[in-house]
């Protein structure tokens, strides 16, 4: 049954990297030239996804903690493809914002419920290395994701899109039936019991673990800083680049094969050091993991910050890549750390609590960097780099509390401390 789970992980992992690499290869050159949006709109829209996301992740983090972990996946998947196609449709700001709503709405619902179900089907110490060899399998199937969205591109630059939406859609009705869910046990509810009273009881048992465990708090306060970092790079990054600086000519195709020769080299990079990590050290300990992420982060925000100042092609192509590499790198490696010691009962809550801090950081980094980058793109980067600094207080804090809860202590030696 192990098998099959860490089987149907790998599917999973594979159908999700491509199919939304597919549809966002071209998003930077849709919503910049074909929609014509601004620093602020773009900044605007991540606020709107980050916004809903915040709305809604807790409530569907709970669904997934009382009725079913795979059915949230399918709900997640089905409805983000959904919201693709409306993107892929829009001819202005207002609808594009609103298929930024919808993805908000159904990406909470397969935010933290994906990890969950798969800590819960193998256990939380054999589901641990599924997260990094996930990440590298989600890279490289990315790829060639982004070879099959620069050759619709060719065609217009709303196919990838539209073409990705409905496949992620049908992709989520094949997960339904791909995915097992022997690890999950529904909370059984009592007599006269409605299902909400479920819903609550889960929510605050999920907030009096983040309470009790003394480390989770600050899980939560990186990853919110972590998104009010990253909103700015995302949004405006590629603006940046094809705004400021300006992308060589290769054929009719400059601005889509560039963008695909940056994700593609930035996803091989990340393929590259997540094997690295696999191979050279564990994830077991809050303070082991916190040394690997302070050093993620330190180098992000020197990427970012050299990537805002830099006004050469190559450099800033340097820094895309070396950012690229690293985002891919900090996603696995922070489901492993949130993931360490939670009660089996409230894990998809818990995860949606890190999804949820995320947004509050994009949220509310976005309009002020929107701002910022309607006077000087390259001023609103490196304040989104700068953004990261205080997180590395927060891992120094989560390194001298050392390992804690239910994971037992572990050797924290590793080739990546200081």
């Amino acid at each position: 049954m192990r098998r099959n789970a860490a089987t149907a992980y790998a599917i999973y992992c594979a159908g999700d990297g491509f199919l939304f690499r597919l549809t966002l290869t071209v998003y930077s050159v849709f919503v910049v030239f074909t929609l014509d949006l601004d620093p602020f709109q773009l900044l605007l829209l991540g606020t709107v996804v980050e916004g809903t996301y915040l709305l809604f992740e807790i409530p569907t983090g709970v669904v997934a903690d009382t009725v079913s972990r795979r059915l949230s996946v399918v709900i997640g998947l089905i409805g983000s493809g959904l919201a693709f196609v409306v993107l892929g449709f829009a001819h202005s700001f207002a609808i594009a914002a609103l298929s930024q709503v919808l993805w908000g709405i159904f990406a909470t619902f397969q935010s933290g419920a994906d990890v969950a179900w798969l800590t819960d089907e193998l256990g939380e110490e054999i589901a641990r290395p599924h997260y990094l060899r996930g990440g590298q399998i989600a890279d490289a199937a990315a790829l060639a994701g982004i070879v099959c969205g620069v050759a619709l591109a060719t065609v217009n630059y709303r196919l990838p899109i539209v073409a990705g939406g409905v496949a992620i859609a049908l992709f989520g009705l094949l997960m339904a039936f791909v995915m097992p869910e022997d690890g999950f046990e529904r909370r059984e509810r009592g007599e006269g019991e409605r299902i909400h009273t479920g819903f609550v009881t889960t929510l605050k048992e999920g907030a009096a673990h983040v309470k009790a465990h003394h480390v989770l708090l600050l899980i939560l306060g990186t990853a919110a800083l972590h998104g009010a970092s990253t909103e700015g790079f995302d949004r405006l990054s590629d603006y940046h680049l094809l705004k400021d600086i300006g992308l060589p000519a290769i054929g009719n195709l400059n601005r889509v094969v560039w963008f695909a020769i940056i994700d593609g080299v930035a996803l091989l990079i990340g393929i590259g050091a997540l094997a690295m990590i696999r191979k050279r050290t564990h994830l077991n300990g809050h303070a082991h993991v916190a040394r690997i992420l302070r050093w993620v982060d330190i180098l992000l925000i020197a990427g970012v910050v050299i990537f805002g100042l830099s006004g050469m092609f190559w450099l800033s192509v340097l820094m895309m890549w070396l950012v690229g590499a690293l985002r891919s790198v900090r996603q696995p490696i922070f489901d492993a750390w949130i993931n360490q010691g939670l009660d089996p009962k409230t894990r998809a809550t818990i995860n949606s609590l890190g999804s949820q801090s995320d947004a509050i950081g994009q949220a509310a980094g976005g309009p002020v960097l929107g701002l910022i980058g309607n006077a000087s793109v390259p001023i609103a980067l490196v304040v989104s780099g700068v953004l990261r600094l205080p997180s590395l207080l927060l891992y120094a804090r989560a390194i001298k509390r050392g390992t804690v809860g239910t994971v037992a202590p572990v050797d924290e030696t590793i080739e990546l401390e200081e």
